[in-house]
């Protein structure tokens, strides 16, 4: 990688620059041009005449996963956080297919035959998808078994199956399963006395066959492996084994007086998605909590098996399963390669990226004392723009929080949660404010996919601890970013808001690029205030000051000021629109750019995960760009960036251009305040769209290529954050 001294020195610097610099005032008057701007009917139409503008996508998610798995293959990056990629790829790729692929088997079978914007029918959507899937599953097999396991063993980190272990090694399995293994396994046998057992989702199981050495009658029986265990046994000296393994080689343990004739690896997927009726639910928690229960019992969307498994054992998981001969994937083993992650946990810091540890805030920073910078007061002088994990989420976001609980002038904290760590210290401030006297209130949402048992057992604890406990709106997840502390102080009542783009969840906070900004802009602090009254209340207040918020403004307030940026381009006036965010799917917003470019705007978007928008096709996207960034942190910040005859404004905040985002979530967006935090913006988003910074880019025909420049993006921001320390 090339020196990287050229990273402008604004990102994230130091600069006096006061939260009431720049007056926001109302949102539309920042869409106003002279005169305002209104697409015509033939505009429209000239976008509308482009029938096929929208990329699938499902498609274009898999994409993105692909995408995770280059990385994998990519022989510069350091060995196990390869193996980390091929471990992610596999917990994205089970998601997808609980959530997305379930969603289109349920509209078939419910005989909706809605056209998706990409013009594909449900039945055709899914061909495809098991098509594609199906190749980057056994890609992800051939390089795991091919490239990585080879190279590691290189590194003196073994990988082996049972037959390639010595006799001292075959002891100490041995062992384990005795002490540890085989009093846990529950061998579940198929006849008539004994149905077919029910195959948890994403459990990995033996589908063993023994006979009767006295009748010669054969039985099936399936044994779950323990996921309490370790999927890949230690056996010493960086050697490991499946846990798979271990087991098949002593099933006759488990089947004392049987011959074991064959044992085979399989897996199924099934639908995890939950559906919960809020409107009928008296108690939500307890409907929530029935729901997970019925979660279990879903209908399974894939099975995997080994490719060696026998054709008769087959056919008996694909009838007793209830799947199709297109839903199963035969690949070479081992199944459920999640487990790596703890392969990728290795001590082996030569084989992982260097050590990176995030720095305080230039702003927030200790000068010349042992003591933390007072929050409050740091903020109160300027407004701070924290870019993680490059600024430390421990040393401004937790901090703000926790001074607030310990500071005898706070009256009252309030704080949405929509995922946060089982040992999070945002719970423990919030719980030790609330048993201080402070009043807490925190907007917990509790159907976060996949970490709604977690949300439950918090909100339990912040109820006990006497904090006020909502659940948002009925038929809205609460996703927006919010914390707001009322002070008492010598000139009044003062309220300091941060507004982010990330969850307040101190783990992932290392590992997830986001942008917040702590304020106490009194515009900003009283619009939160009434947002907050809005998800706790009953008002529905839909008009703020300084914020867009969905599902009434941000999809409108977005389009607005695009046309705007047409308005301003037609008139000769500065414009250009720059767009970071994981996925843009919302065909209003993907029009609204058609329109642009048609007009001549230029668009840039930053898009880590799926891009509904085809760039470059002519007469349509001809002055659109858009690219991907993938890498050691996961790009989660939303940026919505525009040229404004020259005077830049940006907006910062929770929502994806989705319609999930947009019309059924409460998203928050922030325009940033004062014209150096918006340069901080500008400057990072010069640094992704430049042409030597390495990135995938997207073609019209939705085809990603990795341009390879000298540039990395997140290594060059490390080494800022570096040089700034």
């Amino acid at each position: 990688m090339s020196d990287t001294t050229s990273l402008p020195t604004s990102v994230g610097a130091s600069v006096e620059d006061g939260p009431t610099a720049e007056p926001f005032g109302h949102p539309p008057d920042t869409f106003d041009v002279e005169p305002p701007y209104v697409p015509d009917a033939d505009e429209i139409a000239a976008v509308e005449k482009f029938h096929d503008r929208f990329l699938d996508r499902e498609l274009s998610w898999l994409r993105f996963n692909q995408r995770v798995l280059e990385l994998a293959e990519d022989p510069t990056l350091p060995l196990l956080e390869r193996t980390r990629f091929l471990a992610i790829f596999a917990s994205n790729l089970d998601e997808f297919f609980m959530v997305r692929v379930a969603g289109l088997k349920r509209r078939i079978a419910a005989g909706v035959a809605v056209r998706a914007a990409s013009g594909l029918l449900p039945r055709d959507q899914l061909e495809l998808l098991w098509e594609r899937s199906r190749e980057l599953m056994q890609r992800h097999a051939r390089v795991f078994n091919e490239q990585v396991i080879p190279e590691l063993r290189g590194e003196g980190i073994e990988i082996v199956r049972w037959s390639e272990l010595d006799r001292e090694e075959q002891k100490v399995c041995k062992k384990l399963f005795k002490d540890r293994i085989f009093p846990v396994l529950t061998p579940l046998a198929v006849d008539p006395a004994h149905p077919f057992p029910y195959i948890s989702g994403l459990s990995l199981n033996l589908a063993v066959v023994v006979r009767n050495p006295k009748s010669g009658t054969e039985h099936f029986a399936r044994v779950k492996v323990p996921p309490i265990f370790s999927r890949f046994v230690p056996v010493g000296n960086q050697r490991f084994v499946p846990l798979e393994d271990v087991i098949g080689e002593h099933l006759k343990k488990l089947f004392p007086g049987m011959e074991v004739l064959q044992a085979h690896t399989f897996r199924v997927t099934r639908n995890e998605d939950l559906e919960v009726e809020e409107d009928d639910a008296e108690n939500l928690l307890a409907a929530l909590e029935k729901e997970l229960l019925r979660r279990r019992f879903g209908p399974p969307v894939r099975l995997e098996v080994e490719e060696s498994i026998d054709a008769k054992v087959l056919d008996l998981l694909v009838s007793e399963l209830g799947v199709t001969s297109e839903e199963v994937t035969r690949l070479q083993g081992p199944l459920d390669l999640r487990g790596l992650h703890s392969i990728a946990d290795l001590p082996r810091e030569d084989l992982k990226y260097p050590a990176f540890l995030p720095s305080t805030h230039p702003q927030l920073a200790e000068v010349e004392t042992a003591k933390p910078v007072d929050v409050f007061d740091a903020v109160r002088r300027q407004d701070v723009l924290l870019h993680h994990p490059y600024d430390s989420f421990a040393t401004s976001v937790q901090r703000f929080l926790e001074q607030a609980a310990a500071d005898p002038h706070v009256l009252a904290i309030k704080q949405t949660l929509y995922r946060t760590s089982g040992d999070s210290p945002i719970i423990d401030a919030l719980v030790d404010a609330a048993e201080a006297g402070k009043q807490v209130l925190v907007i917990v949402e509790i159907k976060a996919r996949f970490d709604e048992s977690n949300n439950i057992r918090w909100a339990r604890k912040l109820e006990q601890a006497g904090c006020h406990v909502v659940y948002g709106l009925v038929g809205l997840k609460t996703h927006c970013k919010l914390s707001m502390v009322v002070r008492d102080e010598p000139d009044g009542i003062r309220r300091y808001t941060h507004i982010g783009t990330g969850n307040y969840n101190p783990k992932t906070a290392r590992l997830y690029e986001d942008l917040g900004l702590l304020t106490a802009d009194p515009a900003v602090g009283e619009d939160v205030a009434h947002l907050f009254n809005n998800l706790s209340g009953i008002s529905r207040n839909t008009t703020y000051d300084s914020l867009l918020v969905a599902p009434d403004s941000v999809r409108d307030g977005l389009v607005s000021q695009i046309h705007a940026e047409v308005a301003n381009h037609q008139a000769g006036r500065a414009s250009g629109i720059r767009m970071k965010a994981n996925s843009i799917v919302d065909e209003a917003v993907i029009d609204a750019l058609y329109l642009a470019s048609q007009a001549g705007v230029r668009v840039e978007l930053l898009i880590r995960g799926i891009c509904s928008l085809r760039p470059g096709v002519p007469g349509l996207s001809e002055t659109v760009s858009v690219r991907s960034v993938l890498g050691r942190f996961l790009e989660h910040s939303r940026v919505f960036w525009f040229a404004n005859d020259g005077e830049p404004l940006a907006w910062i905040g929770s929502a994806d251009m989705m319609h999930r985002n947009l019309d059924r979530r409460v998203e928050v967006l922030v325009r940033l305040p004062g014209v150096r935090k918006v340069a901080e913006v500008d400057a990072l988003l010069d640094l992704a769209f430049d042409a030597d910074t390495s990135a995938w880019e997207l073609d019209a025909d939705g085809e990603w290529a990795l341009n390879d420049g000298t540039v990395h993006l997140q290594e060059a921001l490390i080494a800022r954050q570096r040089r700034r320390r």
